[in-house]
Order: structure tokens, then sequence, then C-alpha cells
């Protein structure tokens, strides 16, 4: 297997891979006879259709992605293992080459979890949760709010994230809301009327809005390692045991581990709170 890497700043990362024209063939021929053996041809009995006849009739195009479902995964693990990367999401295929009796060549892109520095963010979050805990005679106390502490946090944080994991992200905003405009029984173009904003100007709301929110998670992942905040499994059990309803209970039960991230979220912002 030949294959190279490119890296960026952000963590995004570009793999170059080959798959040699032989193992091509083989994998090929591997599939026809799967084929022949299912074939139903008029005049042959089911699977007895002679080779070269169950080739000629066969959708070239159909064996081709048949071969590429079967060899895309393979090569880019071997390229994965071989370069020392751990993904954090899934990779975009991008198929370079694809003809018959040669090499064929994709690119996968993905990303790594970006590196984070804290930057000494406690004295900034002590700043902001303890003016809210000076007493004024005659006026309410009131606590730092959320998006205070998170902005001040975000502010006090080095962290740079992936394009490709905040372009995934987006996508998925921007099909949420396509869902939520069908439900509603208008058109795309009727919203964006309503709203006064263009694809555009919703793609950079969303591109604005996904940057932060993972940055966010990552940066309160790094603070949940450095200060050794975990989550139990008594914390888990309490959590599934007071779900609101059926329903809610088997959802959490079948996602305990992201629900163990999310207790252990929660578990981070109270920590934040207390400094």
């Amino acid at each position: 297997m030949e294959s190279t890497i490119t890296r960026e700043d952000d963590r995004t990362i570009m793999l170059s891979i080959t798959i040699p024209q032989s193992l091509i063939k083989k994998t090929t021929d591997e599939i026809i006879e799967e084929t022949v053996k299912t074939a139903n041809i008029p005049g042959f009995r089911k699977g007895k259709a002679p080779k070269k006849i169950v080739e000629a009739k066969v959708d070239k195009d159909k064996i081709k992605e048949e071969v590429l479902k079967k060899l895309l995964p393979k090569y880019y693990a071997d390229a994965v293992k071989k370069h020392n990367i751990r993904p954090i999401i899934n990779p975009r295929i991008h198929v370079e080459t694809l003809e018959d009796d040669k090499d064929w060549k994709f690119t996968a892109s993905t990303c790594e979890a970006p590196e984070v520095d804290l930057n000494g963010y406690k004295e900034n979050i002590k700043k902001t949760t303890s003016r809210s805990k000076i007493i004024i005679p005659g006026k309410e106390q009131k606590e730092a709010s959320f998006e205070e502490t998170m902005t001040e946090l975000q502010k006090s944080v080095n962290v740079k994230v992936s394009k490709i994991i905040v372009e995934q992200e987006v996508e998925r905003l921007l099909a949420q809301t396509l869902s939520e405009i069908k439900r509603l029984g208008l058109t795309l173009d009727q919203y964006l009327a309503s709203t006064h904003k263009t694809v555009e100007d919703l793609k950079k709301e969303y591109e604005s809005k996904a940057t932060n929110d993972i940055k966010l998670e990552f940066i309160l992942q790094k603070i949940a390692e450095e200060e050794k905040i975990t989550v139990t499994d008594n914390e888990i059990e309490d959590t599934i045991k007071n779900a609101k309803d059926e329903n809610e209970r088997r959802g959490l039960e079948a996602n305990k581990y992201l629900l163990a991230s999310v207790i252990r979220q929660q578990k981070t912002l109270d920590f934040l709170k207390k400094l």
C-alpha cells in the first residue's frame, strides 16, 4: 500500500492512498464469482450461467462500487495505522482515479483532537465569578451568567479546531433547520425571506456557532482531564433512574457513554462556577 500524509496546523489531516491494480483485479474477480453464483440469466438455472455471459450483463459501475466498498475501509485503516494518527471523525473520501487496468487513488480527509492550551484560565474565570460575590447593600446579589463565564473561558484558552469538524457541524445544523422548515410547511426561500437572511448568512451564523460550541467542548474536556473530574457508575444509574418517562430511560440506558460525557461536562461547569 502506498500512502502519504499532509497535516495542517488546525489538526486537519489529508491521506492520499493508492490501491494497486493487482488487488483491484483480484477483488473484482472475487465479486464477479459471487455474482455468478446468484445470477438469474434467462435460459440457465440460477447460478449456473457461464461466467463470461454474466460478466457481459453485469453493471460494471456497480461492480466497481462493490470493490470500493470492500477495499476502501481496509486501506484507510492501514493508512491510519501506518501514519500513527488518531482520527476523531469519520473520513471524507474523494476518489481521484477509478480507471480500468490502473491503480486507484483516493484521498481521505479527517482530523485529530485539537491541542488545548488552558493558559492560566482559572485566574480569569475567578475575576468573572468574584464580581458576582461582591455584596452591595440594597442590591440583589447575582451569580455570573453562564454566557459570561463561557465567554471569559474562551478568551483565556488557546485552541484551534479543524475546519473539517466545523464544516460537518454546519452541515448538521443546516440539515436540522431544513427539516424544521419542511415540518412548518415552508420552503427555504419563504423562510429566508421571513428572516431577512440569505443562505450565506445562515452558513456564517452556523459556522460561528459550530466553532464556539466545538471549542467549548474540547476546552471542558481538557479541564476535566486536568482536574481529574470523573463520572461514577452510581451517577450514571441515578440519572437513568430519574428519567422523566420510560422512553427517556430506555434512551439513556442505550447511550451510557454519551450520558457519562454529558454528566462529566456538567460537573466541569459546576467546577468552574465555584472558582
